[in-house]
């Protein structure tokens, strides 16, 4: 298990999440069902305006080679940021900076090398699920 306690997701468990944010926004004390950090690859969030409407609607867009860190660690907020790579979304879950920020102790090249085995351990993840579904594709085709 690696340090970082950033969790792999699905789409479904990401809407999940998008859902609950958004039926309890207007709580004065939201208790999200999810807690903790968790990585939505290839995904991006977009925001948009509907005609007439007031609040902007957030979405999931698929984006190949995209990352959406998602944190609601302390139970009430759920925060959401889009990556174009995984390790800077880890960084950002661990630290809470993106890595320009330099008003840290330490710096993103720091900290990458510091956690460096953690990443490989969930790119190696990664890559198995997507072996597995390519398997899926091609035996679906097949038949």
């Amino acid at each position: 298990m690696t340090q970082l306690n950033a969790t792999l997701i699905s789409v479904e468990e990401a809407k999940a999440l998008l859902k609950d944010r958004s039926d309890q926004i207007n709580e004065r004390f939201p208790q999200l069902k999810r807690q903790g950090k968790y990585i939505l690859p290839d995904y991006r969030l977009t925001r948009k305006r509907e005609a007439f409407k007031i609040r902007k609607h957030t979405f999931l867009a698929r984006h190949a080679r995209s990352y959406v860190a998602f944190d609601s660690e302390n139970g009430q907020t759920l925060w959401m940021h889009n990556f174009s790579s995984l390790t800077e979304a880890l960084f950002w879950l661990d630290t809470g900076l993106k890595p320009g920020d330099t008003d840290s102790s330490s710096s993103y090249k720091q900290w990458k090398i510091k956690h460096e085995d953690d990443i490989l351990q969930l790119k190696d993840i990664l890559r198995s699920r997507s072996k597995k579904n390519k398997t899926l594709a091609t035996n679906a085709n097949k038949k």
